[in-house]
C-alpha cells in the first residue's frame, strides 16, 4: 500500500511538472487564460441592419471594389457581421479563391497582440510599465527607456528598419529579435537615440524588444505565448505568428505592379509584425476586447488613453493601439499596417460597438480610406488622416 501510494504521488508530481511545460521544457503561461472565450454577439435590430448592409454594400460596390482589391473586408455592429466580401485569389489572377479561412499578414496591426500580451503580464504583475528596459534586457545600453516608451513609441529609439541595413548587417543574414538587441548594444555609440519620452516617433524597434521582453518575462517562445493566451483561448483557429520556415505556406504579397513582393531579411522578426490572422478571427478579437474578461477595465483604460500631447489634433497613441479622440467625444481605436504588398485595418468604433476590418495582399491605398464609414454609424467630426 505505501508503494502504492509513493508510485501515486510521483506520478501526480510528474504530471504537475510537465503540465507547466510544454514538449521542448519551455514554461507555459497561466492556465487561466484558458478561460476565456468569445462572447455572443447582440442582435442588432431588423430595421437598423438593413440600414447598415445597404450603407456598407454601396461603399463597398462603388469605392474599394472598384479598385484592384484583393482580400477581405468585414463590417460588425456589436460583433454580428453586417457585411462580409471577399476579392481575388491567393496568386492574384488565378488559383484558389481568397475565402474567410484566407490568413493575411496583419502588418502593423500585430502591434495589438504584443501591446496587450505586455499589458496582460502587467496585469498580472509580472512586470512594471515604469521598469528600465535594462531590469529584462541584459545589455541594454540606454538608460532612460522603459517599457511604457516601448509601447507608447516615445521611446527615442532608432527603427532597426533602417539603422541594421545602415551600419553594415549582411542582408544575406535574417535578422532575429535577439539580433536587434545585440547589434544595438554592439553598435550604441553609432546610433541616434533621442531623449527618451519627449516625444511619439513611431518605431518598430520598441515592439521587437518588447516581444523579447515577454519572452524574458513569461520563459517561453513570443509566438507560443500569443497561441496559449490569446489565439487558443478565442478560437481565433486561423492566425499565428509567422516564421521562416512557413514562407512556402502563407499567402504571398504583391505590389501595386503585380509583382510578387519577395521575403528579405527583416522577414523574421516579430512583435512588431508577423501575426497571421482572417477578418472574422479579428472580430473574435475586437469582442474580447469588447464584452469579456479577457482584461480588466482599467488595462483597457491605459491601453486606449493617449500618451502623445505635444500636437494638436484628434490623433493621438496608446499603448499598443492608435487612435481618434473627435470633437464631440467620440473615439475610435484602431491600427493600421502596410509590409511588403499587405495593407491591413483595423478599426473599432467603440461608442458605437462597430468594426471595420480590411485585409489585402496586393497594395492598394484605397484600404485606408474605409474610415469613410464612419458616418454611417455615427457623426465623427473632425480630420482623420491616414497612417500606415
Amino acid at each position: 500500500m505505501r508503494n502504492h501510494m509513493k508510485f501515486l504521488y510521483l506520478s501526480l508530481l510528474m504530471i504537475s511538472c510537465y503540465a507547466t511545460t510544454d514538449k521542448n521544457g519551455h514554461k507555459r503561461p497561466e492556465e487561466d487564460s484558458l478561460s476565456f472565450y468569445p462572447p455572443t454577439p447582440e442582435k442588432v435590430a431588423k430595421s437598423e441592419f438593413r440600414r447598415l448592409y445597404r450603407s456598407v454594400a454601396n461603399f463597398y460596390e462603388t469605392g474599394l471594389g472598384k479598385t484592384p482589391f484583393n482580400g477581405a473586408f468585414l463590417v460588425a455592429k456589436k460583433g454580428e457581421i453586417v457585411y462580409e466580401k471577399y476579392s481575388g485569389n491567393w496568386n492574384l489572377h488565378h488559383g484558389q479563391a481568397i475565402d474567410s479561412v484566407t490568413s493575411f499578414h496583419l502588418a502593423s496591426v500585430s502591434k495589438t497582440f504584443t501591446g496587450m500580451a505586455v499589458l496582460k503580464l502587467w496585469e498580472q504583475g509580472k512586470l512594471g510599465l515604469d521598469d528600465q528596459i535594462s531590469t529584462y534586457l541584459a545589455g541594454f545600453p540606454f538608460a532612460g527607456v522603459t517599457v511604457k516608451t516601448l509601447l507608447s513609441h516615445r521611446s527615442g529609439l532608432p527603427n532597426y528598419v533602417y539603422f541594421m541595413e545602415q551600419l553594415g548587417w549582411d542582408k544575406k543574414r535574417l535578422i532575429s529579435n535577439p539580433d536587434i538587441l545585440q547589434f544595438m548594444i554592439d553598435h550604441k555609440s553609432d546610433l541616434k537615440v533621442g531623449a527618451p519620452d519627449k516625444h511619439f516617433t513611431y518605431c518598430n524597434t520598441n515592439y521587437a524588444l518588447l516581444a523579447l521582453i515577454v519572452e524574458k518575462v513569461t520563459g517561453i517562445p513570443f509566438p507560443q505565448y500569443l497561441q496559449t493566451t490569446f489565439f487558443s483561448p478565442l478560437h481565433m483557429d486561423h492566425t499565428f505568428v509567422f516564421s521562416m520556415d512557413k514562407a512556402d505556406q502563407v499567402l504571398p504579397s504583391y505590389n501595386n505592379r503585380n509583382q510578387k513582393e519577395p521575403f528579405n531579411y527583416l522577414d523574421a522578426v516579430y512583435g512588431d509584425k508577423n501575426v497571421y490572422s482572417t477578418v472574422r478571427d479579428m472580430l473574435k478579437w475586437d469582442q474580447a476586447l469588447s464584452n469579456s474578461n479577457l482584461f480588466k477595465p482599467e488595462t483597457l483604460t491605459a491601453a486606449y488613453t493617449g500618451y502623445s500631447n505635444e500636437k494638436p489634433g484628434i490623433k493621438n497613441y496608446g499603448l499598443g493601439w492608435r487612435m481618434y479622440n473627435f470633437p464631440n467625444d467620440k473615439k475610435v481605436i484602431y491600427h493600421n499596417g502596410w509590409w511588403h504588398g499587405n495593407n491591413t485595418f483595423f478599426n473599432r468604433l467603440i461608442q458605437d460597438s462597430a468594426t471595420i476590418i480590411v485585409l489585402g495582399n496586393r497594395f492598394n491605398s484605397s484600404i485606408y480610406s474605409t474610415k469613410k464609414l464612419y458616418p454611417v454609424f455615427n457623426n465623427y467630426e473632425g480630420h482623420a488622416e491616414d497612417d500606415e
